[in-house]
């Protein structure tokens, strides 16, 4: 199974290795690696961007350092909550960050996922790549949506980086419970 979009150059692009249980996800963000790292380990930023704009977030804790943890949740305007946690494994400023991955309706689902962070001169590539335990859990990851959600809260991301007003008065973000 091979999911891509390789539309302008600041497209997500989402593929699958047929023989590997794994997904990697290259973006481009028109802001320098420092920017970017801060918006992906800043949970007052994370907040503004992370998942779709239909869904209320909220994070429960966000401590991005090696060794610290985070549990965040989505909520559906049907009161539907979605909860996701993990470990921080190794966070190395503005450039790496390795991470455990749990959705907690599938609580056995655990993946490991490395972002990395490439200075492009004033533009930054983000390359994470999340490995699971079977091609099953990653084709099940594929086909929960979860490549919308991630197209989504990059353009939410674009727009944060930006400066753009919408990115930072979304209803659909919060923080705290």
């Amino acid at each position: 199974m091979s999911t891509t979009n390789t539309g302008h150059r600041d497209g997500t692009q989402i593929v699958a290795d047929p023989a590997l249980p794994t997904i990697l996800i290259t973006r481009e963000f028109d802001a320098p690696p420092e920017r970017v790292f801060r918006a992906y380990t800043d949970p007052d930023l994370v907040v503004q961007w992370l998942g779709p704009r239909r869904l209320t977030m909220w994070i429960d804790r966000y401590d991005a350092r090696s060794g610290g943890s985070y549990r965040y949740v989505h909520r559906a305007d049907d009161g539907t909550e979605y909860g996701f946690h993990g470990v921080f494994h190794e966070v190395r400023p503005d450039e790496r960050i390795v991470q455990t991955f749990t959705f907690e309706g599938f609580p056995d689902g655990v993946s490991l996922e490395t972002a990395v962070f490439e200075d492009l001169g004033g533009r930054t590539r983000v390359t994470t790549k999340s490995l699971m335990d079977s091609i099953e859990a990653r084709d099940a990851m594929i086909a929960s949506g979860m490549g919308g959600g991630v197209r989504e809260g990059h353009e939410r991301l674009d727009e944060l980086l930006r400066g753009s007003e919408s990115g930072k008065t979304d209803r659909h973000t919060e923080t705290g419970a």
